[in-house]
């Protein structure tokens, strides 16, 4: 068992978590600025991780991406339970530093929520389809710039900016999540609707993994052995 790179991922989630997540509560999510700000904050945590620990454990830091990697036997079944257990540890952290300095600290949380996701308007149904669509959009993504070698230098690039689209589609609609462990950190501390709705930003995105390995596969000129 390589420790370093389950505490890679550990750490990895928990930047994208507390600079994701931090940013929302800072900066709203209104369309004067904070939308856009939010959406950069999430991709450039991706951005900044991809070439600090992509080398060591592939820069994961979500649970439907190693989803998606254990499907196409990119990871083991060891290896993908290592990684799920250290994301959310990863992102518990960072919520609960998070909680921290709201309810201790006095900093100002515009989200009313630690950043956590929420169904909104949409209702159940519209939520669950929204984080399948984008996360199969993320993780189509991560499949294809990441099969080649070729495409290293750039990845984390290509995979961060493609989170900021995502979320600047995403975040007026659901808060975008299309990462279980993302949702689960604020919702634990947040309690209340963001709890209770939790299941859909845990469970969509999963689905939202397997499709775009499904579709992958479909398009790729040789499917992985």
């Amino acid at each position: 068992m390589n420790i370093k790179k389950y505490l890679a991922e550990v750490i990895g989630t928990f930047a994208l978590v507390f600079m994701g997540c931090g940013s929302a509560m800072l900066l709203g999510v209104s369309a004067d600025g904070g939308h856009l700000a939010v959406a950069f904050a999430f991709g450039l945590s991706i951005v900044a991780m991809a070439y600090v620990i992509g080398g060591v454990s592939g820069c994961h830091i979500n649970p439907a991406v190693s989803l998606s990697m254990f499907l196409d036997k990119r990871l083991s079944a060891a290896d993908f339970i290592g990684y799920v257990i250290s994301q959310v540890i990863g992102a518990v952290v960072a919520a609960a530093l998070l909680f921290v300095m709201v309810e201790v600290f006095g900093v100002a949380d515009l989200t009313g929520g630690l950043g956590s996701n929420g169904v909104g308007s949409l209702g159940i149904g519209g939520a669950f389809l929204v984080e399948v669509v984008l996360t199969f959009i993320f993780v189509f993504t991560i499949l294809g710039v990441t099969a080649h070698e070729k495409m290293a230098s750039v990845a984390g690039l290509v995979i961060g900016l493609t989170l900021v689209f995502v979320h600047i589609v995403g975040i007026p609609l659901t808060g975008t999540s299309v990462n279980p462990a993302r949702s689960l950190g604020p919702a634990l501390f947040a309690g209340g609707t963001a709890l209770t709705d939790v299941w859909v930003f845990l469970l969509a995105p999963f689905i939202g993994a397997i499709v775009a390995v499904l579709a992958y596969w479909a398009v790729s000129i040789s499917k992985r052995k």
